[in-house]
């Protein structure tokens, strides 16, 4: 009778147990991190909360019609059935997972049930070939065929893109055979580490760890598994250490130092680490290295001289597109932890500036790498850290490296799925700004749906409306965290119509209301014309979130490949100049820019579907200018930079004209970097 009451009582207890636990997994709307991780302010939300509007639609269309939903035809040897990653003796490496790591959250964005047909051989493929100790994948090293990498299969390195698949596809789909699956690997990867590090097979997983991490940490939270904890020290130790580098080495202050890639990938691993060791050390690494690279190897779209090696801030050193999308990446992530408006100022002047131009208007055809001066876009060799075959700056579909090819599909999507967030006080969260709307929990759990109505940016104006799915006569109370750019110098923030409050630059602000339904949000972001210094004392122009270029005409050519050259596609593009390119900027005062650079806005242009083409620019920026007849092309580029405001041949001789800037994003040929020519 004891035994039978005092099992009673341990049921009774178990119960409550129980119930408090699911009660505290019901105070929050979204899951954070678990402790003993760092409690971020922001939370992910699941694949599909977030849907593209506007002319943000239209690039996910434009991919969609692209190339995004055909590699496997247009790249048959290696997206075809014979990949690895789906059973075959084809490619075994990298280059298949990363495109499904764009079409998989584009497939779930669109609601494209012909795209997730394409995506889920891949996914039921990987989830089959996990072996009972845990490994995954390829296993299986062939003889060498050109154009493929069929050796190396077992590198941690291309695991770690399908990690992050499978956690976008549990998002999307809550498909649970994902969780058990990922467990087992990463006993595996705690069982095999020790013996068979990152760095046994190359050294990209050792630079990239943290793209595993951040997929422990994933799945840390969503079961609690301690021995995560200890896989993520793990990683980290044998992982690149960037701390060191950032923090104690003058590795970023110099060229040739470590590639373009590993260092937009592995910028965020001190920040994924720092969610488990909240040293703040990690994160004066990070800053310290944005500051470094802005300094010694910067350009003014928010990327950086990497060609492939990192290569200084010359304006006519190459930037890749890989790098682009995984800046993009890290910036994201980083975001979402740290809740730092430099992060996201950050993504906003790559996602605006370099991705657009440098994939085509089709989205079939891409360039491996972009100059911020960029007035000759041939088949040539320049002054790269590498070279393929002269087609490194060319438009094609395998040009350069097809790597890029394979990996730029995930920059707009991951955009789309990070334009808001849920916070830790049951909120909402818009900061990044693109034409959308979301639908998520908020309160007591409460559904809402938010439209964000804007042109920006190519508008300063951005507008947000509230639909309440429940409740809708009795409203609801929740916070709306806002990011004012820090290139704002005052927001204004209207609530139907009446102002609510202005606000200054570089801050989130949190506007916690009752909303009620139709309610309207405008936030208006003045954009004031600023200059910058960069490379030989020249100077970039920007707008807001927008850097501004030359207007230069453009004369494209198409050009096929030798066959014994095929591997660069069998086509590409040429691109040269119908307008003169080389001026520079007459002398000015900066606290007179208002008046030295003219706006001029088309408010037809405005409302483009597609603002992202040199004849569709819907802002454009009048300044006088005066040719520099020594400045001339060399090597096919945009010769040797003349040091600003000591070139003063022929002050008198050619006269000063007027020249048009229009956004980056909407150039191909440009000089965005400009001699200043003292009178």
């Amino acid at each position: 009778m004891m035994c039978l009451k005092f099992l009673s009582l341990l049921c009774m207890c178990v119960l409550s147990i129980s119930m408090l636990g699911k009660e505290n997994e019901n105070t929050e709307n979204y899951r954070n991190n678990r402790p003993p991780l760092f409690q971020k302010e922001y939370m992910e939300l699941p694949l599909g909360s977030i849907k593209a509007r506007g002319w943000l639609q239209e690039m996910l269309e434009r991919q969609r019609k692209g190339a995004t939903s055909q590699m496997d035809v247009l790249y048959p040897e290696v997206m075809g059935k014979r990949n690895g990653w789906l059973g075959g003796d084809g490619d075994q490496w990298e280059r298949g997972p990363y495109w499904i790591d764009g079409l998989l959250p584009l497939a779930y964005l669109l609601e494209d049930d012909e795209l997730k047909a394409k995506v889920q051989p891949w996914i039921e493929w990987t989830l089959a070939s996990q072996q009972k100790n845990g490994f995954f994948g390829p296993d299986r090293d062939y003889g060498p065929e050109p154009g493929l990498q069929r050796t190396n299969s077992k590198d941690w390195w291309p695991r770690m893109v399908v990690l992050k698949i499978l956690q976008q596809y549990y998002s999307a789909t809550g498909d649970e055979r994902v969780i058990a699956f990922m467990t087992q690997y990463f006993r595996y990867q705690w069982n095999t580490l020790p013996t068979v590090p990152l760095g046994n097979w190359t050294f990209w997983a050792e630079y990239r760890a943290c793209d595993n991490l951040q997929a422990v940490y994933w799945l840390y939270n969503i079961t609690g598994d301690a021995f995560l904890l200890d896989l993520g020290k793990l990683l980290h130790r044998q992982g690149y250490d960037y701390l060191d580098m950032f923090l104690y080495r003058d590795d970023l202050t110099r060229i040739n130092t470590i590639h373009c890639v590993n260092l937009a990938q592995g910028i965020k691993e001190p920040v994924i680490y720092y969610q488990q060791e909240t040293d703040e050390r990690y994160l004066q690494a990070v800053k310290k290295a944005f500051k470094d690279i802005r300094q010694f190897h910067g350009q003014p779209q928010g990327m950086y001289g990497g060609d492939e090696a990192l290569h200084g801030n010359n304006p006519t050193q190459g930037s890749e597109l890989c790098s682009a999308v995984e800046l993009m990446y890290s910036l994201e992530k980083m975001l979402e932890i740290t809740a730092d408006v430099q992060f996201a100022d950050h993504l906003e002047k790559i996602a605006f500036n370099a991705l657009p131009t440098q994939i085509t208007d089709d989205f079939m055809a891409r360039q491996y790498f972009q100059q911020p001066n960029q007035v000759m876009i041939t088949r040539h060799k320049r002054n790269f850290d590498i070279d393929h075959g002269e087609t490194d700056l060319v438009y094609g579909l395998l040009s350069g490296y097809p790597c890029c090819s394979s990996n730029m599909h995930q920059g707009w999507p991951k955009f789309t799925q990070n334009l808001w967030y849920a916070t830790a006080d049951k909120g909402m969260a818009a900061l990044v700004y693109s034409p959308s709307v979301v639908r998520a929990k908020v309160a007591d759990g409460q559904t809402v749906e938010i439209r964000e109505e804007t042109f920006y940016p190519m508008d300063d104006r951005i507008n947000f409306s509230f639909h309440l799915l429940e409740n809708k006569k009795k409203g609801v109370t929740f916070p709306l965290h806002l990011r004012i750019p820090a290139w704002c110098r005052e927001a204004r923030i209207e609530i139907n119509g009446k102002l609510l409050k202005t606000a200054g630059g570089n801050r989130i602000e949190v506007i916690t209301r009752h909303w009620k339904e139709e309610d309207q949000l405008t936030l208006v972001l003045p954009m004031q014309v600023t200059t910058d210094t960069w490379y030989e004392n020249s100077i970039a122009v920007e707008r807001g979130p927008l850097v501004y270029a030359l207007k230069i005409g453009e004369k494209w050519e198409k050009k096929k490949v030798e066959e014994h050259q095929e591997k660069f596609g069998k086509f590409y593009y040429e691109v040269y100049p119908t307008t003169d390119w080389n001026y520079g900027l007459i002398d000015f005062n900066p606290a007179e820019t208002e008046k030295v650079f003219r706006v001029e806005i088309d408010p037809e242009k405005q409302k483009l579907v597609f603002p992202w083409k040199l004849e569709n620019a819907a802002i454009e920026i009048k300044v006088k200018a005066r040719k520099i007849p020594q400045w001339q092309l060399y090597n096919e580029t945009a010769g040797p930079q003349p040091y600003s405001r000591m070139y003063s041949v022929y002050p008198d001789a050619l006269p000063d004209t007027e020249i048009t800037l229009i956004p980056y994003g909407c150039t191909t040929l440009r000089i965005t970097e400009f001699p200043i020519i003292r009178k």
